[in-house]
């Protein structure tokens, strides 16, 4: 076996499809830049102080874009006060307008609210019928005159159905048609590529256009995000539609976006979490982190290894200093990531026994291995690989954290 650097063992030699640089306010999207994740408040766009406070409560939480919905005038009218509001507070995030049915009347109506926002997205399954060429076209001159970038949306849930009939019926025709659902995933493919092409038609620059193509499965995610990255260079944003609730919603999105990511498909992604009534809005923002972190796509906070347990670990100290770890990292974070750039690459072990603790710790930046049951009571910390001390007795976490901290400030801080 060939392991040299470029083998698919490394995940920083996965080679990412090459596509367009799109522009959304200051962010950057396409191949040749970091993945960006994307979130969406659920507040009333028409309560402007609810609705800045959740922007800036996922902007704090890590999204490099925040979408509102615009649904109605006094939504649109919000909009630039949102943004005011938002500015006043140091906050600077790139906001996208999220329009169905009724974006024609919406933008060209509402010029302040079409000029503040920084990407506007349209499902051109809820454009129009009969009248689906004229009102796709207003939108698309809205974009072009106010210098703002599209991401057509298509979703399986609103697909565009004068489409999904033509190409049933052609398949029909066929000497050996395709099953129903298939015909279905490729209407969604057909649906984003055409509408792309017809803004492009239209004036929208190449260089203004992101496609996504949502479901809700994860094996229909992956065939129609594989067939939509073959078949252009748009940049793609990727996400599962009505992903769920909890650890479904996380363990679906994880796994078709982490398939899709490793091949190198995606350009900007969101973790569609349904919380439960009143719950933190942000966690879908940390998720979508973990899933590009766990991938060494992209870093956002050290890094925590802790062994799971086992009957050679039955105190519970090792899960104990675990979490005081993790607790001190995300404490000490912001000031952290001030003072010592590079620091969200640290990685840390707390290991429970010596069956995989002392190799475990020496594969982390600093790692401490725990005694298991029936083990001589002292715990080696390793620092770089190399055996640094071994604590024992009272104080092993105060004392743990010391180090920690101590290493950071020489590591990152530029003192050595």
């Amino acid at each position: 076996m060939d392991l040299g650097a470029e083998t698919h063992l490394n995940p920083r030699a996965w080679k990412r499809r090459s596509t367009t640089t799109v522009t959304v306010g200051e962010v950057l999207i396409g191949s040749a830049h970091p993945i960006v994740i994307q979130s969406m408040t659920n507040t009333d766009t028409a309560d402007v102080e609810a609705t800045a406070n959740q922007v800036e409560e996922l902007w704090a939480a890590g999204s490099e874009l925040v979408r509102l919905t615009v649904n109605t005038s006094a939504a649109a009218d919000a909009v630039p006060r949102i943004a005011d509001a938002l500015a006043t507070r140091n906050v600077e995030v790139p906001l996208i307008g999220d329009f169905h049915f009724n974006g024609h009347i919406l933008l060209p109506g509402h010029p302040d609210c079409a000029k503040t926002l920084a990407k506007y997205r349209i499902n051109p399954g809820n454009v129009g019928k009969k009248t689906w060429d004229e009102h796709f076209a207003t939108i698309v001159r809205c974009a072009i005159e106010h210098e703002k970038t599209i991401r057509i949306g298509v979703n399986w849930g609103s697909l565009d159905q004068a489409l999904l009939t033509r190409m049933m019926d052609d398949n029909a025709s066929l000497a050996q048609p395709l099953d129903a659902h298939s015909v279905m995933l490729a209407a969604i493919v057909e649906s984003a590529l055409s509408s792309a092409a017809v803004a492009e038609e239209i004036g929208l620059g190449r260089d203004r256009i992101v496609l996504s193509a949502k479901v809700s499965r994860v094996p229909d995610l992956v065939r129609v995000y594989r067939e939509l990255a073959s078949r252009c260079e748009y940049p793609l944003h990727l996400g599962l539609t009505e992903a769920g609730m909890g650890r479904k919603g996380t363990v679906a999105s994880s796994s078709g976006l982490s398939i899709l990511l490793s091949e190198g498909i995606g350009d900007t992604i969101r973790v569609s979490l349904t919380p439960e009534p009143g719950a933190d809005r942000a966690e879908e923002v940390r998720v979508a982190q973990q899933i590009l972190q766990s991938l060494e796509l992209r870093s956002f906070k050290p890094q925590v290894t802790a062994c799971p347990g086992c009957g050679r670990t039955t105190s519970t100290f090792f899960q104990e200093l675990a979490l005081d770890v993790e607790r001190h990292i995300t404490d000490r974070l912001v000031h952290w990531s001030e003072q010592y750039p590079g620091v969200e690459e640290l990685s840390v072990a707390v290991m429970g026994c010596v069956v995989n603790g002392p190799g475990e710790s020496k594969h982390a930046d600093i790692g401490i291995s725990l005694p298991g049951a029936s083990e001589a009571p002292s715990a080696p910390v390793y620092v770089d690989g190399e055996h640094h001390t071994t604590l024992r007795g009272d104080g092993i976490v105060e004392k743990f954290l010391t180090i920690l901290d101590d290493y950071v400030s020489l590591r990152f801080g530029g003192s050595h």
